[in-house]
């Protein structure tokens, strides 16, 4: 009976490796279910919580607006920027994101982990550590990359308004939709490009990326960076991009110079092994 237990709810529970951490395709997709569902359910519970303080949610969302707004009062008194709300289904819409997003935000030390064990299902005893080590540093990182995107937002948004001609009066209307969505945008492509260094570091430790081929690949890299920061940013102003690239170049270097240094030891530790 206990058997049958087991095998009823065996899927919630990843398959197991075999020797070396081999396992078969079959495993592999099922494991990839099981890291999506784990990690779906996670953000749905806690966007359901997130549902609960919605009205203060939606409060700090719209702070970035109101602080372009003070900016623009001061260099274009001209301008007259009005936010408005069209459609009748567009209020729920915009607490169902608010809510998806904070659910995403909050989750992520769990929707994270589940990203670092698929890419690594089968970590030695003593390379478990590192799964420990990848969770501390990726999600404060996935973290300081919301921050960024959501505290530079006033700048972009008083950068795309002050465009408007300002010779006449002019009255802005601007869809919270609208603007909510770009935040919110802007939010998370900032915190999952402030992971991707992380994942570079962690392929490093289990031995799939060497040094070596990040430095041959640095230009490219730097280039693709800059381009990612341009293509992914909702807005269009050049300040998003740079805010992003920056910080993005600045990590994969320093990915770079901690997977060279772990090479360099990895290496020095063979020699000693061999020479024993």
């Amino acid at each position: 009976m206990a058997e049958g237990k087991r095998r009823r709810f065996a899927w919630l529970r990843p398959p197991q490796a075999g020797p070396g951490g081999t396992m078969s395709l079959g495993d592999h997709l099922r494991e990839l279910r099981y890291r999506l569902i784990v990690s779906v359910v996670a953000i749905i519970v806690v966007s359901l919580l997130a549902a609960i303080w919605y009205d203060q949610l939606y409060q700090v969302m719209l702070r970035p607006y109101l602080l372009a707004v003070q900016m623009l009062a001061e260099s274009n008194p001209n301008l007259d920027p009005t936010t408005v709300i069209t459609g009748v289904a567009t209020p729920l819409i915009l607490a169902m994101k608010v809510c998806v997003v904070a659910g995403l935000v909050l989750s992520s030390p769990v929707w994270v982990y589940q990203i670092w064990a698929f890419i690594v299902p089968a970590l030695l005893a003593k390379e478990k550590k590192y799964a420990l080590g990848f969770l501390g540093a990726a999600v404060p990182l996935f973290l300081l990359g919301v921050l960024i995107g959501y505290y530079i937002m006033p700048q972009g948004i008083s950068v795309l308004l002050a465009f408007t001609p300002s010779s006449v009066p002019v009255t802005n209307l601007v869809d919270v939709e609208d603007f909510l969505t770009l935040t919110l945008q802007l939010m998370v492509v900032f915190g999952l490009g402030f992971l991707i260094p992380v994942l570079v570091v962690g392929l490093n430790l289990v031995g799939v990326l060497k040094a070596d081929q990040l430095r041959k690949v640095r230009t490219y890299v730097i280039f693709g960076i800059f381009v990612f920061g341009a293509a992914a940013t909702p807005s269009t102003d050049p300040f998003s991009m740079l805010a992003l690239a920056i910080p993005m170049t600045l990590l994969y270097l320093i990915a770079e110079v901690i997977c060279r240094v772990h090479d360099r030891r990895k290496a020095k530790a063979e020699l000693v092994v061999a020479g024993t």
